[in-house]
């Protein structure tokens, strides 16, 4: 063997690799792994170690774990630690990545070095950080050389595809980073929209949670964050949810917690306990209807606030804004705004402070059972008395709950 035969094989293995796959066919792979590795985030490390929403057999637990370490170099304990303290201090100064706080382009550019900021703070690993693994091959290898994973697979790349396989690596060391720590935990309390009024900012990126596991849905996340699943509406899908039910089938998952899901007896004459525990219980589904006829009763409403001249365009479209949102995030400025539009509408008054009594009913914990449901009955009566076709509807649907 020459040389020149000897140089021309390993130029032709840097440029090819072992596969000599076609530039789309590297481009299938690419897409292929990644995904993997963001069904494990979303299956392993977020509803299985983080929520504790599923039980994972040993093989898928430890495949997924491997794959973490192999391609993202991620610890496990840090992740879990982390994201249950995003969720026990969300949206303010003490959530370690909160574009509420810390601005939308920091977390999106710099999610990832937020994270590992926190990751070096013994407080957050030592309070949030329980129930993670710590069996041998977690202490001696992902823990203790969670960095030697990634320099494997950059060799690994290399070996498969040639030079073309460092562009590879590279995709794969910023999947996360882009689509986790930049698109969630950034866009995804920062724009988008949302099913529930839930405490926080967390928002739905897109309904079809596909490229991200089904963490787009994430405002469905942040209502039930204990939820296997995190689809709500007929019109979500949430890939992540179907590959455990795959799991599940084939018996090597099994699904602790779901959101719960309203029951309905209708032609109800009176609501009773059941139907003040399913109320309670289901308050974010019963929130996000009210706010439907809310809807449904600006529209009744609004032809006649247009006749009002000294009632801007601008004014009345601020306003409906805030007649959707939740009464206890309004400020100052925007309680007299309001006021300002019900000197021209009794209605949506009403309609405002009916949705204020209603949410009262289960915050109110020092009250008994029976008093709760004495104000829920008194509730349906005001309401169904009040006139106001949007509100006469919700409190008929209100009282079927059981």
């Amino acid at each position: 063997m020459t040389l020149s035969s000897v140089l021309h094989d390993v130029l032709q293995f840097m440029a090819t690799g072992m596969t000599d796959l076609s530039a789309w066919q590297v481009f299938a792979y690419t897409m292929a792994v990644t995904h993997i590795t963001i069904a494990s985030v979303t299956i392993y490390l977020h509803r299985h170690q983080a929520h504790r929403a599923l039980e994972l057999h040993a093989i898928p637990s430890h495949f997924f774990r491997f794959w973490l370490w192999l391609t993202t170099g991620q610890v496990t304990k840090e992740w879990a630690a982390i994201h249950r303290k995003h969720h026990a201090k969300c949206d303010t100064e003490e959530d370690p990545h909160s574009p509420v706080t810390r601005g939308i382009k920091k977390v999106f550019w710099e999610g990832a070095e937020l994270y590992r900021a926190e990751s070096k703070n013994l407080e957050t690993m030592a309070k949030y950080g329980h129930g993670t693994p710590t069996d041998w091959i977690e202490r001696h290898l992902y823990t203790k050389y969670s960095w030697l994973g990634v320099v494997l697979l950059f060799f690994i790349n290399f070996a498969l595809f040639g030079v073309i396989g460092i562009s590879v690596w590279a995709v794969q060391m910023m999947w996360i980073p882009v689509t986790a720590a930049g698109i969630i935990n950034g866009i995804g309390h920062y724009w988008g929209y949302r099913n529930y009024d839930c405490a926080d900012a967390a928002t739905n990126i897109i309904p079809f949670g596909i490229l991200i596991g089904g963490e787009e849905l994430h405002n469905n996340h942040h209502t039930y964050a204990t939820s296997a699943k995190l689809s709500s509406k007929w019109y979500e899908f949430d890939i992540g949810w179907a590959y455990i039910r795959g799991l599940e089938m084939l018996g090597l998952a099994k699904v602790k917690k779901l959101a719960p899901a309203p029951k309905f007896s209708h032609g109800k004459l009176e609501a009773d306990f059941d139907t003040l525990q399913s109320v309670i219980a289901n308050r974010y589904d019963v929130m996000a209807k009210y706010a439907k006829s809310i809807k449904s009763a600006w529209k009744e409403e609004l032809e006649h606030l247009k006749d009002k001249a000294e009632l801007e365009k601008r004014f009345l479209k601020s306003s409906r804004k805030l007649m959707q949102r939740e009464p206890g995030k309004l400020a100052d400025a925007h309680h007299e705004q309001l006021s300002e539009l019900f000197q021209h509408s009794k209605a949506l008054e009403t309609m405002h402070h009916m949705r204020v009594e209603l949410g009262a009913i289960w915050e109110r914990s020092h009250f008994t059972r029976e008093q709760l449901l004495h104000k829920l009955q008194d509730w349906c009566v005001r309401a169904e008395a009040s006139g106001i076709k949007s509100l006469q509807e919700f409190s008929l649907r209100l009282r079927s709950y059981a």
